[in-house]
């Protein structure tokens, strides 16, 4: 009797607990409720975003050949952020047009 209750205690809470981590934290509160919406503070344009990390590249091979390197090294940084943040915006419209994302 006591091992058929403790099997229905553990396969409970096992229920529970798949219950709980299958539903989607968004759905936890109401959109109004939000701070702020995610998707309408991100705007990303890969053609203007690609040119821009283009012109920074160009500009640190400049600075490197007139010996400025700490500048370069600024301009580089930037690029690198610019290509990061781009990624980023290319994963999440490609991970955006499936229902689930994963």
């Amino acid at each position: 009797m006591t091992k058929r209750i403790s099997a229905l205690a553990v396969s409970a809470a096992i229920v529970g607990g798949l219950f709980i981590a299958s539903v989607p934290a968004h759905a936890a509160t109401s959109a109004g409720q939000g701070a702020f919406s995610a998707r309408a503070a991100v705007t990303c344009n890969p053609n203007q975003m690609g040119q821009q990390i283009a012109n920074l590249k160009r500009k640190a091979a400049q600075l490197k050949q007139l010996g400025e390197t700490a500048a370069a090294r600024k301009a580089l940084n930037e690029a690198a952020a610019l290509q990061k943040r781009l990624d980023q915006c290319v994963k999440g419209d490609e991970n955006a047009s499936k229902p689930f994302p994963g």
